[in-house]
């Protein structure tokens, strides 16, 4: 074997770190949904984004056979469909790897490769600031390294898992969903810290929960209507807490996320609208702040297990 050429194992197929060609970081780089808009020639099938370009991006895309260049955030994906061969060349090294569920790919901010996927591909993708990972790295006192490692079809389904929970924050109610995708990226920077840097970092367990009054207080900003209110900078800011800790004590304290427990709160008002009022399902939906009446119709059957209308019903 030629040893400029990295052959990885299907099972496998990370880059080595020294392979990477990362262009300075003063660079002018794309935001990723916009390169990868243009390399994938195509539009998401969903997408959210704020307005640093982070965001949450699911793409149905055709065969790909182009370079993707250096971009300003780092994009992690997971794939969900069928078994597909893929290959990635960054100069002289190779990786030749197989995407199916279970497995990741990270392209570091500012790195670029050549992409070759001969079959069209179903992929969810993660565009994260590395702005994100120091911030969470500085609330954890073990966070060693923020240097993110190319991954290519790499073995890892509990951040395969996660990103693929990502499409329930694409639609649906714009404040849960924007407080979902807060956590979810927070959540996913802690486990690419510790499992996919140089150095990787351990995380110590937050002990205790919320006090009384914090609790009260967090608790009235989620029942907020106004955006800035339920943002989960925040609820963690009016606790003196940083969102990592936030988020674990408001847990500790509640037994649910302050997304998942926005969400149940959501719920018991959609189902007292649909069992003490005649208005429209349609209605309830802008009501509660719901894209549309199948977003709100998706959500209240995730959690319920049935339609509003039949909900409603067996209600009466």
């Amino acid at each position: 074997m030629n040893k400029h050429i990295l052959r990885a194992s299907l099972e496998d197929a990370s880059l080595a770190p020294e392979a990477c060609q990362v262009t300075p970081a003063h660079a002018e780089r794309p935001p990723a949904g916009a390169e990868m808009a243009r390399v994938l020639g195509t539009t998401p099938f969903q997408m959210a984004l704020d307005s640093s370009g982070a965001g949450i991006a699911h793409w149905k895309h055709d065969p790909l056979h182009d370079v993707v260049a250096p971009m300003s955030h780092h994009v992690i994906m997971a794939y969900n469909g069928t078994v597909r061969r893929m290959e990635r060349r960054m100069g002289s090294a190779v990786a030749i790897g197989t995407f199916r569920p279970g497995v990741v790919i990270i392209i570091p901010e500012g790195s670029s490769s050549r992409w070759d996927i001969p079959k069209p591909v179903d992929v969810i993708q993660l565009y994260l600031p590395h702005a994100t990972l120091e911030r969470v790295a500085g609330e954890v006192d073990s966070a060693t390294s923020t240097d993110l490692l190319e991954r290519t079809a790499h073995p890892d389904p509990i951040t395969s898992r996660l990103l693929l929970t990502a499409t329930d924050a694409v639609v649906g109610n714009v404040v849960v969903d924007t407080l979902f995708r807060h956590q979810l990226m927070d959540l996913l920077a802690t486990r690419l810290l510790a499992a996919h840097v140089g150095a990787p970092s351990t995380f110590q367990p937050t002990r205790g929960g919320l006090s009384p009054v914090v609790l009260r207080r967090a608790i009235e900003r989620l029942h907020s209507d106004i955006d800035a209110d339920v943002s989960l900078a925040a609820l963690a800011s009016d606790a003196g807490l940083s969102r990592f800790h936030f988020c674990r004590a408001f847990k500790e304290s509640t037994g649910l996320s302050p997304h998942a427990w926005r969400r149940q709160q959501r719920l018991e008002e959609a189902k007292n609208m649909l069992r003490g009022t005649d208005a429209s399902v349609i209605s309830i939906a802008v009501a509660l702040g719901y894209s549309s009446q199948t977003a709100f119709a998706a959500a209240f059957r995730k959690l319920t297990g049935d339609t509003p209308s039949n909900w409603r019903r067996r209600a009466r």
